[in-house]
């Protein structure tokens, strides 16, 4: 189906949501819907999103929401965190924002839909040519640190060429920026 298309059923279907609807992404010719997230997993963006701020750059900003649209590619994602250019964050636009524009996005695992953080945005954020994935998974106490976006092996598409694994308490290294990961925490037993 054509990605505009797509786009008008997923804001009609958006109107009619029931709370706590949090939004919608679109990748392909599926329409995901997405609930509010749970407070150990806004505690772990915020916490990033903490540590990028004080080490990004005056012209960048850390933010945990917004959407990141390749209308080409038939893509809207809504990362857990961005790092997006300040003057791009000002612009007075209710549009999302370019992937041209993104420098980061980190995706914090949910319990209900990890495959959706492994497998599908595992493609999707390199075929936008975005350049840092951080991937955070509070089920397992792992962190994957994804760089170097371009061409797959053998026809598997577009892909990270460089992984670095972490687990919680370990310094993370991605991009320019060190995060300290000790105060993460897996997610609860009684989630």
């Amino acid at each position: 189906m054509e990605y505009g298309r797509l786009r008008e059923i997923a804001e009609r279907l958006a109107e009619h949501a029931p709370d706590p609807f949090r939004g919608y992404e679109i990748s392909g010719d599926e329409i995901v819907m997405m609930m509010s997230p749970s407070r150990p997993h806004e505690f772990i963006a915020l916490r990033i999103r903490q540590q990028l701020d004080q080490q990004i750059p005056s012209f960048l900003v850390a933010h945990t929401g917004g959407e990141v649209e390749d209308a080409s590619l038939g893509k809207l994602r809504r990362p857990d965190l961005i790092v997006v250019p300040d003057a791009v964050f000002a612009e007075n636009t209710m549009a999302p924002f370019h992937p041209r524009d993104v420098a980061l996005v980190a995706e914090v695992v949910s319990p209900s839909n990890h495959s959706t953080d492994y497998v599908e945005k595992m493609h999707d954020y390199p075929a936008m040519g975005i350049p840092l994935y951080l991937l955070v998974d509070p089920r397992k106490g792992t962190i994957a640190a994804l760089s170097d976006p371009g061409p797959g092996l053998g026809g598997e598409g577009p892909r990270y060429r460089t992984r670095s694994d972490y687990a919680f308490g370990d310094e993370v290294t991605i991009g320019d920026w060190t995060l300290a990961t000790t105060d993460l925490r897996t997610y609860p037993e009684d989630r």
